[in-house]
């Protein structure tokens, strides 16, 4: 069925409608490619292309343009050319990045926020982050999204590890850093931001995490990345 007609709106939204069906669903509109994935090996870890095999999986953009631009993030729509040489279309969220921050107190605990999600439609508990500003050092933004959405300012900042949050189809890296020596002072948090802010016992919220309580991907991974950290720096008692 074509919706195409000369100056009929439903027929042109139909038809964008199905070209934005084509591109989430290229793949069984391809043409069936006789290859395998390659056989599984036991070796040492080695990370992305840091294997020469790596070469022969890399896709190629023949082409790249907007499809939407929103406030905070872009929709471009790539098309590439995979390794067997068929082309496909690539939908991918353009992102400027964030971070997150993993405020430990002396005491051992976290400070968590509370805000409401709209696209999941409840509160969340996750650690405190936000947007990177155009050309904004990764460590300055901690600092300033930790004071803003919670007033906890710190004596010492300490990058964690980097994660892309959703690699099939963006390009947004979450920095993680760890906050201590904190001192509570005023919050000022964005005029659409309403935020309340917990203190809790970091092995309660890594059991949160275990127990699957904690959905939140920054969370999980700043909290499990804390926990071994504090492990690994603990004193072992000698037998």
């Amino acid at each position: 069925m074509s919706g195409k007609g000369d100056g009929d709106p439903l027929g042109e939204a139909i038809d964008a409608m199905a070209g934005s069906a084509r591109a989430f669903t290229f793949d069984g509109d391809l043409p069936a490619a006789d290859h395998e994935s390659g056989a599984p090996e036991s070796r040492r870890l080695v990370l992305g292309e840091e294997d020469p095999r790596d070469s022969g999986l890399a896709e190629h953009v023949v082409s790249e343009d907007v499809a939407w631009t929103g406030r905070i993030f872009n929709v471009d729509r790539l098309r590439v050319r995979m390794p067997d040489g068929r082309e496909a279309l690539r939908d991918v969220v353009r992102h400027p990045g964030a971070v997150a921050v993993v405020a430990l107190t002396d005491d051992g605990r976290i400070c968590l926020v509370r805000q409401y999600r709209t696209a999941l439609g409840r509160v969340t508990v996750e650690l405190p982050a936000g947007k990177l500003d155009p050309g904004e050092d990764p460590l300055d933004c901690a600092v300033r999204e930790l004071a803003e959405e919670t007033g906890v300012r710190a004596e010492r900042m300490a990058f964690l590890t980097t994660i892309a949050t959703s690699a099939g189809f963006a390009d947004e890296l979450i920095h993680i850093y760890m906050a201590t020596g904190l001192r509570v002072t005023r919050s000022s948090p964005d005029d659409d931001e309403f935020i309340n802010v917990d203190l809790v016992p970091l092995s309660e919220l890594v059991d949160a995490v275990l127990d699957g309580r904690i959905e939140d991907a920054k969370t999980v991974v700043g909290a499990l990345v804390c926990d071994a950290v504090a492990r690994r720096l603990a004193p072992t008692s000698e037998e």
